[in-house]
């Protein structure tokens, strides 16, 4: 499961709507046989592994990080491939939250009397899928807000500049981070001030589709894009309904604010810059007022704190830790 695990993390950011999925087969001639989810239209981790191992699957046993799907999609259903290839044994990290799988996957494998292992590895699969699985769950995107900011907490200068506050290391950091997410989202303000193309120039991996709230100019170099208006509850379903499983916003502080105050932000991804404005007249991180008292602070629980060129990234989530 730990490779299929690996083999899932090669193509997370190149799936969507699909989840980053990984597979093998331990092949009944001693040889093991890698898969992971193609883009969109192409095959399935299972099916790529079971179509390597060709007549090796007879008797032989396929590992998943994801319940095999049971539907007719872009792709024929896994389940129907995995039986006719004559695997006897499928082992699978989680159980697949989707409606047109949830469990119906794995009955109809345990059903053409295949051998069906659930919950290897589990933890790990769950934290790799996490976005996928709340966006099947709850009908919206994962939200990951990412700030790059000063130690004094401002993210532009009085002038509004803000390139750069974060050093090469920690911008290429925060690529690699729009790389893993499906779609990029900033304010129409954002764009006029900054004209940033949000792409993934700095590292390998494909580029998130680009969303601006409200209207961007004809010559941003946001373009092409998705020009999105409304509350941003409704936002949020529609971007899933298009297709969005893992969702990157980039603020500025209007943007991040709004998404903080309404509660929809699931991980939060803060650039912290050895850098002081020295003031009270630079951006602030969330435009507007904040907690009125000490017993009103927002808290959240640390998930990974680490330095990254001459920055420190700062990763946390909403909620108390026990």
């Amino acid at each position: 499961m730990s490779r299929a695990i690996s083999n899932a993390d090669t193509v997370r950011g190149t799936t969507a709507p699909n989840p980053w999925v990984g597979a093998l087969v331990l092949g009944s001639d001693g040889k093991i046989y890698d898969g992971a989810t193609q883009p969109p239209g192409g095959l399935h981790a299972e099916r790529i592994a079971i179509e390597l191992a060709g007549a090796a699957t007879r008797g032989a046993t396929l590992v998943t990080t994801l319940e095999p799907c049971c539907h007719e999609g872009r792709t024929s259903p896994c389940v129907d491939h995995i039986v006719e290839a004559g695997l006897s044994r499928v082992v699978v990290g989680v159980e697949d939250p989707d409606p047109q799988v949830a469990g119906n996957g794995l009955q109809a494998l345990r059903d053409a009397g295949l051998e069906v292992v659930l919950g290897v590895e589990q933890a790990v699969v769950e934290e790799q899928l996490e976005p996928y699985l709340h966006q099947r769950k709850t009908g919206t995107p994962w939200v990951v807000l990412k700030i790059a900011l000063t130690l004094d907490g401002r993210i532009a200068a009085a002038d509004g500049s803000s390139e750069w506050i974060t050093s090469d290391e920690a911008r290429r950091d925060a690529h690699s981070l729009r790389a893993r997410c499906d779609a990029v989202l900033v304010g129409a303000g954002t764009v006029r001030a900054d004209n940033p193309s949000l792409t993934t120039r700095l590292v390998s991996g494909s580029n998130p589709q680009r969303i601006v709230l409200g209207k961007a100019p004809e010559d941003a170099a946001v373009h092409p894009c998705w020009e999105i208006e409304g509350d941003l509850d409704g936002i949020l379903n529609e971007l899933s309904d298009r297709g969005v499983v893992d969702l990157l916003v980039e603020g500025g502080s209007s943007v991040a604010a709004q998404f903080h105050r309404e509660g929809l932000v699931n991980e939060y991804v803060f650039y912290l810059a050895p850098a002081l404005t020295g003031g009270n007249d630079g951006r602030p991180v969330f435009e507007g007022e904040g907690s009125a008292t000490m017993a009103d602070l927002w808290r959240g629980s640390l998930r990974d704190v680490r330095k990254i060129g001459t920055d420190v990234r700062i990763e946390f989530r909403p909620g108390e830790e026990d």
